[in-house]
């Protein structure tokens, strides 16, 4: 629902830090909590209060596409296993948020540095909002007949779909399947990947 400009959630919506929190409020009417990087694993009060709004109204997790942005969110997954959970994923995107002085040791922005368009639409993407009424039914089969998981050549291949769908180089095969299945129905899947390299999708 938009409300003067901003999305309003009922899930709450779980960051990184201060300086994410701030971006993500000028965007959504939402609870935002911040997990002060890995400051939530020693943290049981908020671990205990994340996990009780989680189960009441569902959660988004909005962590960065760094190695330490995708540590927090395997940790906050399995904080909220069965509940309502959705994934936004913050695109690959390569640069320098104005308040540091230098890039991020893998130089990709996080949340706070991501223009508020890429960020609306991860946010779309994720599947929170609304799902197409024609999306789902995808596997991890699917996946291997696409050459995008169990293949030789699987890790390159799915990195470059990724990259082509603007989604963070560390997604797994697994969670791909999650997000796929909230996006595009699996024909659709066929159509994409054929697209991105011009080959019949089942000869890999």
């Amino acid at each position: 629902m938009e409300s003067g400009g901003k999305i309003t959630l009922r899930q709450i919506v779980v960051s990184e830090g201060k300086y994410d929190k701030i971006k993500l409020e000028s965007l959504l009417n939402a609870v935002i909590i911040k997990t002060d990087g890995f400051g939530i694993y020693r943290d049981r009060e908020k671990q205990k209060l994340i996990r009780r709004l989680a189960e009441e109204y569902g959660a988004v997790i909005a962590t960065d596409s760094d190695a330490a942005g995708f540590q927090i969110r395997g940790f906050l997954n399995s904080l909220l296993k069965g509940c309502e959970v959705y994934h936004l994923y913050i695109p690959d995107v390569f640069g320098k948020e104005k308040r540091k002085a230098a890039p991020s040791k893998e130089g990709k922005l996080g949340v706070e540095g991501l223009p508020l368009p890429l960020l609306r639409k991860a946010l779309e993407e994720s599947g929170v909002i609304a799902c197409p009424p024609s999306a789902g039914g995808i596997t991890k089969a699917d996946l291997y007949e696409l050459g995008l998981s169990g293949r030789p050549d699987s890790a390159a291949r799915r990195k470059r779909f990724l990259l082509e769908l603007g989604l963070p180089e560390r997604l797994s095969a697994n969670a791909l399947v999650a997000l796929l299945n909230k996006r595009v129905a699996r024909e659709e899947l066929f159509r994409l990947v054929s697209g991105m390299d011009g080959e019949n999708p089942g000869e890999k």
